[in-house]
């Protein structure tokens, strides 16, 4: 429960940074992706490769990961139904019986309908979550973290000397 409640702080004091807001919403859209995908599949190994080669942020991805997976259980009724549809495809089983014989492929368990039609529905719901993570995040800074910072409250714990000990420790040794 604590590594939860420090993941959600992390992802707070992330809104809160001067981070930008691209890398936030593409590790909420792969956190989406990694929510739907099964755990320990080649899938999650490539998401998690591409938050490391690229400027993703990991927190935003792992917390939405672990926030997507539990609808993710709710909608397998719905993912099964899709992946059958594309599974039963008359067009689309040369395809598949060529990865199905491929070396690595087969570990992907695309052959499963409730993955295939996971995956699917994340990779298509993953540019509409990017650009609504984006916009949030964006209405978030503007109107909360604005609001905030113009209290009393705020305004009196930016003179207090601890804020300015913890300014000075965050500037040398960065955030931790």
């Amino acid at each position: 429960m604590t590594l939860l409640l420090k993941q959600i702080f992390a992802f707070i004091k992330l809104l809160n940074s001067d981070q930008g807001t691209n890398q936030i919403a593409a590790g909420i859209a792969c956190g989406l992706i990694l929510g739907f995908a099964p755990a320990f599949s080649l899938q999650t190994l490539f998401v998690i490769f591409c938050l490391f080669f690229f400027r993703i942020q990991i927190g935003a991805a792992t917390l939405a990961a672990f926030f997507f997976a539990f609808p993710a259980y709710l909608f397998d009724p719905v993912f099964h139904k899709i992946g059958v549809m594309i599974l039963e495809q008359d067009g689309l089983k040369p395809l598949f019986t060529t990865l199905y014989n491929m070396p690595i492929v087969p570990f992907t368990k695309f052959y499963n309908s409730v993955v295939m039609g996971a995956g699917v529905t994340s990779l298509v719901l993953a540019p509409f979550v990017f650009i609504l993570s984006k916009y949030l995040v964006i209405k978030y800074r503007v109107t909360v973290v604005a609001r905030f910072r113009e209290t009393k409250f705020w305004k009196l714990v930016k003179a207090t000397s601890f804020y300015k000990w913890y300014v000075k420790y965050d500037q040398i040794y960065g955030a931790v």
